[in-house]
């Protein structure tokens, strides 16, 4: 097993200000851990890197198809989006096509995460609404599998309703643990999140891609809706979004809040996750993009939209630049 050095810096002038422990695990499909950073077996809430799984009930039962879904809804299902104009459309959308309205998500307003989302709602001098949650598309489908299942839409995101009670024998079903094992709390967008070790999170991620490479339906249909629509997984200034389209879908990456992340590169069948201790998302960028170095996904020299996101700078109030977020290891 390989040992990872994945600590992040933060600098102003010549002097270490901060530091940000990372842990990860990677994993191949079989659950063997390849390399690792820190305490692999760490345990996490998965929070939005959960989403490829929690749409699949929804695909397997027939309700995606009955409803007449396609790969943008299903990208948008699995995405942390930028709350950008498209997105708010899209999950209006997908709400009137079930006979829904926004008032029925169960997740609540934020301000849009992407720099063009909030750009877009002050030039109107809108106020953001649920639809701007960057979980507002799984809490769609969500809403989908309780109306394409006959079951109340009431409490869909409550941890007693089928909905998610599906939701969590297919997170048991990919990470290969037991539905006793893993833990259930309530995540930020108000539905169930799970909390499980990171080496059982990278192993989903290796046999989604694994599940590719074997031609299994359900995970292609997810996989390649991210692989073609990476805009729709987070939006023009997102990291996921970035990374899909440098590496042309070879990699997929899912953000989740409180510096967890999920990345599978679908060719090789392997999935990693990594952890930032303290949970500061400047640190897990960085962590990824080494990670993916370190396995031969990315090269060296990095495409200049992900090296942005690997060694960002420090400026003060003035727009000066004072220091650098970096690797520790440099």
């Amino acid at each position: 097993m390989d040992k990872l050095s994945l600590d992040v810096v933060v600098t102003r002038g010549g002097t270490v200000e901060s530091l940000h422990r990372v842990h990860a695990a990677v994993s191949d499909a079989s659950g063997t851990i390849v390399a690792a950073a820190g305490d692999w077996e760490r345990v996490a809430h998965w929070r939005s890197c959960a989403k490829p799984f929690q749409v699949m009930p929804l695909i397997d039962d027939g309700g995606f198809d009955r409803i007449g879904w396609g790969d943008d809804q299903l990208a948008l299902a699995v995405a942390s989006h930028g709350g950008e104009p498209e997105h708010v459309a899209l999950a209006e959308e997908m709400l009137t096509s079930i006979g829904m309205e926004v008032g029925d998500l169960a997740c609540g307003p934020h301000d849009p995460l992407a720099q063009r989302g909030q750009k877009a709602l002050r030039d109107k001098g809108g106020h953001p609404t649920r639809l701007h949650n960057n979980c507002s598309g799984k809490h769609a489908a969500m809403l989908a599998r309780a109306h394409s299942s006959g079951w109340p839409a009431f409490g869909y995101e409550r941890q007693d309703h089928p909905v998610q009670r599906g939701c969590l024998d297919e997170v048991a079903r990919w990470t290969g643990l037991d539905a006793s094992q893993i833990g259930q709390a309530v995540d930020g967008c108000g539905c169930v999140v799970f909390s499980l070790p990171l080496s059982a999170m990278a192993r989903a991620y290796a046999r989604l891609a694994d599940a590719v490479r074997r031609a299994s339906p359900t995970a292609m249909r997810i996989v390649h809706a991210m692989q073609t629509r990476p805009f729709l997984i987070g939006g023009t200034d997102r990291f996921d979004s970035a990374l899909i389209e440098a590496t042309e879908g070879r990699v997929i990456a899912k953000i989740g809040a409180e510096g967890i992340h999920s990345v599978a590169i679908i060719d090789d069948g392997i999935g990693f996750a990594v952890k930032v201790e303290d949970g500061a998302q400047r640190a897990q960028f960085p962590a990824v993009l080494a990670v993916l170095q370190h396995l031969g996904a990315l090269p060296e020299l990095l495409p200049q939209r992900l090296a942005e996101f690997k060694q960002r700078p420090v400026r003060n109030s003035r727009g000066e630049v004072v220091g650098e977020v970096r690797s520790a290891s440099w």
